[in-house]
């Protein structure tokens, strides 16, 4: 049985299309993957930030990205919060843009 794949709003779907051609053809091959086999790809792909909590790691010769990303029962992944990288270590703006979604989606019946 398939996952599937939900974004948290339109905005954060656009902004995902939006990344540089590299970055994006990463992001579709391992959301392909994740449908497939699950959202828990593993090392160096998925990382978990606790309390449901994910992101996807993506890189390529563009630079790095990382989509936040949670599960909802009945197989759904749903992609909260994209950004592009420029430091190694996350900032804590993202994680909490990222953490306020998750309980928002959690709380929501709708996805």
């Amino acid at each position: 049985m398939q996952w599937h794949i939900k974004y948290f709003s339109a905005k954060v779907e656009q902004e995902i299309l939006a990344l540089p051609d590299g970055l994006l053809a990463r992001y579709l091959r391992l959301t392909d993957l994740m449908i497939e086999f699950g959202p828990n790809l593993g090392p160096p792909h998925t990382k978990s930030f606790g309390n449901a909590l994910f992101e996807l790691r993506i890189k390529s010769k563009e630079g790095i990205a990382r989509v936040f990303f949670c599960t909802k029962s009945g197989r759904k992944i749903i992609m909260l919060h994209v950004f592009i990288k420029k430091t190694q270590k996350t900032p804590k703006k993202e994680i909490n843009i990222a953490r306020n979604r998750m309980n928002e989606v959690m709380q929501d019946g709708s996805f």
